[in-house]
């Protein structure tokens, strides 16, 4: 229960979140709902959530996550459900596997429901301060220092600082501090980190300016239309109506209800030119996100407008994406227009495009450099390696993206409570869906460039279709409580429903020879499968298809997992060293002994130890636990 602002270090908080962006969120909220008392700490109240860039959520491999995190009781959904202007599921053609939904959301919408839904929850209290240093105690995190001179005590800190650690802005050869225009930059952290030797590094990231929309021509460009029928990220058909969250705000900015969505609206797309082309190729020499200036690696697959130009020359035009900030705002997003050039050269560059020849730029893009830990120094309870009790999530660890940032915070949140209440960690695998795999590949692998999810990152994403994640994550939902005890029931009737369905389709003939499952596979029409499997909700229907159409890859999946989790049983003791072993070549050691893998899978996956180094591993663990 909040009892108020504590500063006493004999009653400290349970967890300590420093940072309120999609990761702060997540985590102290996922905190919370584990029983833990949050405390909550942000250089400003009023951009909690904010959406920095574009205001949109999902897209491939993203939509998934957004469910998982819905699936685990996180709040990104039900948020980006309720703020919603536009919903998209993009690749309906294909796989179900790589459908994803997406949807474009009310900028102001989105982040005030998420800062109420904070200031609702009875075990968290939000607090406006720059944390600006660690209290380190025998290796251990015990609380953290503000530029306000208070100190605050808690049994685990979790760090999201975004963009924001050491953070420089730049216009053209203008620099500022800060990791988002009209925001504050973060300064002491990093020294502290590195005073305590963890490992940072420099990344790199631009913004596209936003636009007036009256000053757009839009009969100049192409119509995108959202989806008639959304496909949304909550699963509703396991929630009660008491379990919703609705914000009723009757003014200007916003009205949300469940009852009463948003209005729908329209995005709109166009193309650079040769002209465009030839305006930024005189201009390179001003731009200091292609020219070097800024220290620190850029996104590769969310390259500045100077990048792509140069990079695929020989393209005649790159296309550009105009969507909406909101319903009560005429400010527009120019998604693919990404750039560091200065103001007059990025409205002579904005105004050579189709529809935008007359356009007024009223905010300017600019890039951002930023500090990041390398999260190889993290367990994979995003736990620090170096540091104890001390968590890390989002951007902090090398991510880009909202939702990998709210995948992590919901990870970290998770963990760092589960530590301040004496239990386990939670661990999320590879194999268990995207949310895994997010995790794994970085306190694994690491990155050298900012990290974003795609299904190709994934080997069992066939397994990991967006209706599924609810059934996937049952069994670490029966061992927390991160959702309802009626929600729990209600997933559990539904994996039951759905396997009786399954069976039914398999065994049940509806010819002489032709089982349901026979007809699915052939492609016919639902109008030949029975009534009362008509009537069952629209994602329980879609997930009993994808079993039965797909059953030969998804049991190859199974199998193939399966294999995998006989190395995953495979422990690696924390204190195991890899020094002076017979066989273990020296690049191997120093990455084992650095990375500290949790088991004989994890180790395999680390970049540069091959097959043999594995083999002696295997040996020599397999001794150690015979005796």
């Amino acid at each position: 229960m909040n009892t108020g602002l504590k500063t006493d270090k004999l009653n400290p908080y349970d967890v300590i979140v420093c940072g309120a962006g999609h990761a702060g969120c997540e985590a102290a909220l996922a905190a919370s709902r584990c029983g833990a008392e949050v405390l909550i700490l942000t250089g400003n109240l009023d951009t909690v959530a904010q959406m920095s860039c574009n205001p949109a959520i999902g897209g491939q491999a993203k939509g998934q996550i957004v469910r998982e995190i819905d699936a685990l009781g996180g709040e990104m959904a039900l948020n980006t459900d309720l703020s919603a202007i536009q919903f998209k599921l993009l690749n309906s053609s294909k796989g179900p596997a790589v459908q994803a939904p997406r949807a474009q959301c009310d900028k102001k919408a989105y982040q005030l429901r998420m800062k109420h839904v904070l200031e609702l929850n009875e075990n968290i209290t939000t607090f406006q301060s720059i944390v600006d240093g660690l209290i380190i105690k025998k290796d251990k995190c015990v609380g953290v220092k503000t530029t306000l001179g208070i100190n605050f005590y808690g049994k685990s800190i979790v760090v999201t600082t975004g963009t924001f650690l050491r953070a420089l802005m730049h216009v053209g050869k203008e620099k500022a501090e800060g990791g988002r225009l009209g925001d504050h930059v973060a300064k002491g952290l990093s020294a502290d980190f590195t005073e305590y030797g963890i490992e940072l590094n420099r990344f790199k990231t631009g913004t596209p300016p936003r636009l007036l929309g009256r000053s757009i021509n839009f009969e100049k460009t192409e119509t995108q239309y959202g989806d008639k029928e959304p496909t949304k990220f909550a699963f509703y058909d396991t929630r009660n109506q008491e379990e919703m969250f609705h914000v009723e705000q009757k003014g200007r900015w916003f009205h949300v209800e469940q009852s009463q969505p948003l209005p729908t609206v329209q995005c709109f797309t166009t193309r650079t030119t040769s002209q465009t082309a030839e305006i930024i190729k005189q201009n390179l020499h001003l731009s200091p996100l292609y020219k070097g200036d800024i220290s620190g690696t850029g996104p590769r697959y969310c390259p500045s407008v100077e990048d792509k130009i140069v990079r695929f020359g020989e393209k005649e035009g790159h296309r550009i994406y105009l969507e909406p900030e909101g319903i009560n705002t005429d400010e527009w997003y120019v998604n693919g227009l990404s750039t560091s050039l200065p103001f007059d050269v990025q409205k002579d560059v904005v105004q050579s495009i189709p529809g935008l020849e007359q356009a007024i730029i009223i905010r300017p893009a600019y890039a951002v450099e930023y500090d990041y830990a390398n999260p190889t120094q993290l367990t994979r309870s995003l736990e620090s390696l170096k540091i104890e009790s001390l968590f890390f999530a989002g951007q902090i660890n090398g991510t880009s993206g909202y939702e990998e940032a709210a995948a992590q915070g919901l990870v970290a949140g998770i963990n760092s409570a589960r530590k301040a209440l004496d239990q386990n960690p939670i661990i999320f695998g590879r194999d268990e869906g995207y949310i895994g795999v997010l995790i794994d590949d970085l306190v694994t692998k690491g990155t050298t460039e900012p990290y974003r999810m795609f299904t190709s990152r994934a080997e069992y994403r066939l397994l990991f279709n967006h209706t599924s994640s609810e059934l996937r994550y049952l069994p670490k939902l029966q061992i927390t409580n991160l959702i309802s005890q009626e929600r729990k029931q209600a997933i559990v009737s539904k994996a039951k429903l759905i396997n009786e369905w399954v069976l039914r389709m398999r065994t049940e003939k509806v010819y002489a020879n032709d089982t349901y499952s026979d007809l699915v596979k052939r492609g016919e029409n639902e109008m030949v499968l029975p009534k009362d499997f008509r009537k069952l909700h629209k994602e329980t229907r879609s997930e009993i298809l994808y079993r039965v159409k797909y059953e030969g890859y998804l049991l190859r999946e199974l199998k193939n997992i399966d294999r995998m989790k006989d190395s995953e049983r495979i422990k690696i003791p924390k204190s195991f060293s890899y020094e002076d072993i017979p066989g273990l070549r020296k690049e191997s050691a120093e990455k084992l002994s650095v990375i500290k893998p949790e088991t004989l899978a994890q180790a395999n996956r680390i970049s540069g130890v091959n097959p043999s180094d594995i083999s002696v591993l295997m040996i020599l663990l397999a001794k150690s636990n015979t005796n």
